[in-house]
């Protein structure tokens, strides 16, 4: 017989950690490595600790949280995701993987499971990377793909380091023993789908096949400042005109029509030294390019180089890559083995890809990795109005145990 899972203490469960760091509008703030990012790392280690499972920390915070297997030496199962937020962000980006996987090992201690390997799931660090750059910093370090001194000096936005804020969310359990978590035989992480194809579809779950690959860019401009009533256009070396045609072709470029695959989003533009009469000197914007074909994002990238190349004239300019992660293909064989237990279990689905990054992208490069889409309202996310229905919470949990403790070798 299929697992079952406790459907209101999921919910109930989601309800209190969304408590901590609530908005007005009902949403949560939770920055990585905060006060209130400590808060939920305590308050998931008491529910851990209530359902007899073992606790384990990282040196980049990484918080696992273990049901023991009947043969340790056996690569661990995993699931997870992460407890940090947006600062305007929904109660179920993240928290939803965690407290799923949580769930899951709290169903196989009511139904007496044992299992030869070990199961855990994660939260971790800092993935939404708005306090403190890069995201995916977690995972990143866990994989290796990261290490803690290419990033320790990283500040926010009122000049605290990664260090310091380390050393203090560290300090909010410390008795939890610190150590590398092995590398595990399989990685699923449960996720809200951020879209809106599973709603517009009337599909309860996603299997994700991929996430699309993702670029970040820098773009900084230099000009010289002016007096705004009394320097004439021709006398201008003027940043934000150049910044303005360069996104102006660039945006035109990224529009591919039907398709619609591209993603192309400036997030951020700042003009120095911010005078409403001052002609800037400097302006500096970002670019989120993303893109499920490597070529593609080559392609996008060289048009920006040329853009930026072209129109900054008169202005100096300097375009940084901040970031790459490549496409991810999910293991084919682990993705038919979800959609199987979907199917058993009687939910409708479909196959997608994933438009955002997940620490799922990270495992990838580690271990046979896949994950779980349930529908969030809309589509909405990274916004204090996103919400999933207690009913597909459940159902996506429940796909999740019943796939982990496959993977887990029950005895």
């Amino acid at each position: 017989m299929p697992l079952s899972i406790n459907s209101e203490r999921l919910w109930d469960r989601h309800m209190a950690l969304a408590t901590i760091g609530a908005t007005d509008k009902g949403g949560v703030n939770r920055p990585a490595l905060s006060d209130l990012d400590g808060a939920a790392r305590r308050q998931l280690a008491t529910w851990a600790r209530e359902a007899g499972l073992d606790l384990q920390t990282d040196a980049i915070g990484n918080l696992f949280m273990i049901f023991p297997g009947t043969e340790p030496n056996l690569a661990p199962v995993l699931t997870g995701s992460h407890a940090d937020s947006q600062p305007t962000g929904g109660k179920f980006d993240g928290a939803y993987g965690v407290l799923a996987g949580l769930e899951t090992l709290c169903a196989f201690r009511d139904a007496g499971i044992r299992t030869r390997r070990s199961v855990a799931t994660v939260a971790w660090t800092n993935e939404e990377g708005s306090r403190f750059t890069p995201g995916l910093m977690g995972s990143g370090v866990y994989v290796g793909r990261l290490t803690i001194p290419e990033f320790e000096d990283h500040t926010d936005g009122k000049g605290v380091t990664v260090t310091t804020a380390l050393v203090d969310f560290l300090a909010t359990t410390p008795d939890i023993p610190e150590a590398p978590f092995p590398t595990p035989s399989h990685y699923i992480e449960a996720h809200i789908e951020q879209g809106p194809v599973l709603e517009a579809a009337g599909k309860t779950i996603g299997v994700v096949t991929a996430i699309q690959g993702a670029r970040w860019f820098r773009v900084s401009l230099g000009g010289e400042e002016a007096h705004a009533g009394t320097t004439p256009r021709r006398n201008r070396r003027d940043p934000m005109v150049s910044a303005s045609r360069i996104l102006a072709r660039l945006l035109a470029e990224a529009d591919d029509g039907e398709a619609d695959i591209t993603r192309f989003t400036v997030g951020q533009i700042e003009a120095f030294p911010g005078s409403p009469n001052t002609v800037p000197g400097r302006v500096v914007f970002t670019i989120d390019l993303r893109h499920p074909e490597v070529a593609a994002l080559d392609r996008y990238e060289a048009r920006i180089r040329a853009a930026a190349a072209e129109l900054a004239v008169p202005c100096d300019v300097e375009v940084s890559q901040v970031f790459d992660a490549p496409p991810t293909r999910f293991e084919p064989e682990l993705v038919d083995r979800i959609r199987d237990t979907v199917g058993t279990l009687g939910y409708s689905h479909m196959d997608l890809p994933s438009g955002a990054l997940h620490d799922a992208a990270n495992m990838a490069k580690i271990c046979p990795s896949a994950m779980i889409f349930i529908p969030c309202e809309k589509g909405i996310s990274h916004n204090e109005a996103e919400a999933a229905t207690p009913a597909d919470v459940a159902a996506g949990t429940h796909v999740l145990a019943n796939a982990l403790l496959d993977l887990a070798e029950p005895v």
